[in-house]
């Protein structure tokens, strides 16, 4: 069976988003988790996807120029990523959106999509995000590994990755100190 490896960078009070709606403490989306080799699958949300299909879109269609959603021209790492998720199927967990620009693009309704998705042969699978999606795919079992970084800032209010009620234990696998106070950690899920 395939892993779902959910990654994402969070603040040290484990804050996904600010109160504005978007983790304006990161400045560039180009940090590495190191997954691109291992995975040929991504899984979003419904929430997440619009926006997230419009910043890759800008850069991949014009990799030298500022990105209207960005802060000015893409990295040599965004680029990269850019081509990588135009050729791999994303998976979009969303009971009302119905279209999508990219054409590797498809919905899933519920998590028992997502549970199959697991079964099916490939590489590992890429849980993106949002916040809520990763909550309740953990929720469900269905989380395998957890590839965060930390920003080394209180965010105070926005969006909380861990809300579950139910205790999950993670077994640590790798720490990685970064530059500007930033650490990578992998966990696996137990």
């Amino acid at each position: 069976m395939r892993k779902m490896i959910a990654a994402m960078k969070i603040s040290v009070d484990g804050r996904t988003e600010g109160p504005e709606g978007y983790a304006d403490w990161v400045d560039a989306w180009s940090d590495d988790y190191g997954l691109t080799p291992q995975v040929d699958a991504c899984v979003l949300g419904g929430r997440m996807y619009p926006n997230y299909e419009q910043y890759w879109t800008a850069i991949q269609d014009r990799p030298n120029e500022p990105n209207p959603m960005g802060s000015g021209v893409p990295t040599p790492a965004e680029v990269e990523w850019a081509r990588f998720a135009a050729r791999t199927p994303h998976y979009v967990l969303s009971r009302t959106l119905t279209s999508a620009k990219w054409p590797l693009t498809t919905f899933l309704r519920g998590l028992d999509q997502v549970a199959a998705l697991k079964q099916q042969p490939g590489k590992d699978v890429y849980l993106m995000g949002g916040a809520e999606i990763t909550q309740a795919c953990l929720a469900a079992g269905l989380v395998d590994e957890f590839r965060l970084i930390i920003y080394p800032l209180v965010a105070g209010a926005g969006t909380t990755l861990f809300t579950a009620p139910e205790r999950h234990r993670l077994d640590l696998r790798t720490v990685e100190q970064l530059s500007n106070g930033r650490v990578r950690l992998r966990y696996g899920v137990g």
